[in-house]
């Protein structure tokens, strides 16, 4: 019986499910997405989102505890360099799961798990990028702006004959 069992078991034995999850979780963190069923997608955010907390603080204690549940040194030092930077101002949320339809063998319920700030589409920062970016304008602009620059030094150069000129008039007014 199950009776207070809260997590999803998968199907498999205690031993099976804590090596599959600590398998998908380097996968993750290695790819930034990876496509799975549904229930383990929603079973691997459970396991991961912790490890992803611990990592946004970098001690020797909390790379021993991650390593630990990964058991894999490139997926460790990757999530500590480059995840945990990524992910420190977020409060939770570090992972987001799609689903993308039926699987044609079975017609498993699949998934896309993904790390929310990997994703270029859905980033909030690429609101950021778009206002810098203009497709038309761009292959203008380097013109205009070459002209622009240049401009400029030729104006300085007429401007100051004209500022002189009128100084000069203005002392001739004077006299």
């Amino acid at each position: 019986m199950r009776h207070g069992k809260k997590f999803n078991h998968l199907g498999r034995t205690a031993s099976h499910r804590s090596a599959m999850l600590s398998n998908m979780a380097c996968s993750l963190i290695e790819h930034k997405r990876i496509n799975t069923t549904v229930a383990k997608a929603k079973a691997l955010r459970v396991y991961v989102e912790p490890l992803l907390t611990k990592a946004k603080e970098d001690t020797t204690h909390n790379r021993r505890i991650v390593f630990s549940y990964l058991q894999n040194k490139e997926a460790v030092t990757e999530l500590f360099r480059t995840v945990a930077p990524k992910i420190a101002e977020r409060n939770g949320g570090y992972t987001r799961i799609i689903k993308t339809g039926f699987r044609p063998g079975d017609a498993a319920d699949t998934a896309l798990i993904e790390l929310v700030d990997f994703n270029e589409l859905y980033n909030p920062n690429a609101e950021e990028k778009k206002t810098t970016r203009r497709s038309r304008r761009s292959a203008t602009a380097p013109k205009k702006e070459a002209v622009v620059a240049e401009a400029p030094v030729v104006e300085e150069k007429a401007a100051e004959p004209t500022a002189e000129a009128a100084d000069s008039t203005e002392e001739k007014t004077e006299e």
